[in-house]
């Protein structure tokens, strides 16, 4: 099996580059697209859709693949061998609920985020694009009405639109084990709730929300955006809320808990423009991502993020938030 060689569209940028223009022009997606099935005698649609570069592993062609019993959801339709790993391969056109035309070039995207790997079956992959981060639209009207669930942003090319799926949803309807790990909304609120107000920013609503469930259960009180440009228009009224009335910041908002990857402003951009400003570079930023590498760390670091913290390790997010809002706490 032979790795896809894809074209890279857009500017260069080099490594390590975290200017406040890099920082929020850095985004790279992979294109792919399904050839849904049609009517007798009418051709296929084809939709296309983007994931982010950094969560694949690797493009292959489509493996010899062993059927499953019981699987978690009707789309994983079984396992491969993929160097010594067993991998699930999962056709995503089912979970789209969009049965998609097999043929000879039907490709398959091996991913790694919230140090999980799997594989999905797509009809073929086109190119990767470098693009800057306003590009990307969050879904509005019609598309938010059927894509709120499934997609966290839009990429509006000449000729076709690109849905940038939300992968985190994906991996917790898929792996019904990991969202019983991570969901527990339903604990005990502590006695001493502490009340800290806290931003979460998140384009995914399943993962905004599960974020807010694990906060609000540790006594947290949490206010939710959809991308890093709202929030700092919010964070913005807050600054200007605090001034008017000369109290300080924390008065208002003691913690900002982001995601990195999201449409219009990503977390680098949010966390930048947060630490740049004099009122506001008190403020504790927590970046929350299903990746975080020794790259993005380093970037983190230098935008001046207080914590980085990957998703896996949500369990440990209440308490990392609490030693940065009271250093002093034992």
């Amino acid at each position: 099996m032979r790795n896809r060689r894809l074209t890279r569209v857009g500017g260069s940028m080099a490594k390590g580059d975290i200017t406040r223009d890099g920082i929020e022009s850095e985004l790279e997606i992979i294109e792919f697209f399904i050839d849904e099935q049609a009517e007798e005698g009418k051709e296929a649609y084809r939709a296309y859709y983007g994931i982010s570069v950094a969560k694949v592993l690797e493009i292959i062609r489509i493996p010899r693949v062993t059927e499953m019993p019981n699987t978690p959801h009707p789309s994983v339709v079984g396992t491969f061998n993929l160097r010594s790993r067993v991998i699930p391969l999962i056709d995503l056109s089912l979970w789209l609920g969009k049965p998609m035309v097999r043929d000879a070039n039907t490709k398959v995207i091996v991913t790694e985020f919230n140090t999980v790997i799997n594989a999905f079956m797509v009809s073929g992959v086109t190119r990767i694009h470098r693009l800057n981060w306003d590009e990307v639209e969050p879904p509005r009207g019609y598309t938010a009405a059927f894509a709120s669930h499934s997609f966290t942003g839009v990429v509006k090319f000449r000729d076709r639109i690109v849905l940038l799926l939300d992968m985190e949803r994906i991996l917790m309807d898929l792996n019904p084990a990991l969202a019983m790990r991570m969901d527990r909304a339903g604990r005990e609120r502590p006695a001493a709730a502490a009340g800290h107000k806290t931003l979460v920013v998140d384009d995914s609503e399943a993962i905004r929300k599960l974020i807010a469930s694990y906060l609000e259960a540790d006594g947290f009180t949490v206010i939710q955006d959809i991308n890093g440009r709202n929030a700092w228009d919010r964070i913005e009224a807050v600054k200007r809320e605090a001034a008017a009335s000369g109290r300080p910041i924390p008065d208002y908002l003691n913690l900002v808990v982001t995601d990195i990857e999201m449409p219009s402003m990503n977390g680098y951009a949010l966390c930048s423009r947060i630490k740049a400003d004099p009122a506001l570079r008190g403020l504790p930023v927590i970046l929350f991502s299903s990746i975080i590498n020794d790259r993005m760390y380093e970037k983190g670091r230098e935008v001046g993020a207080d914590d980085q913290v990957t998703k896996p390790e949500i369990e440990t997010l209440a308490e990392r938030a609490k030693r940065l809002i009271e250093p002093d706490r034992g």
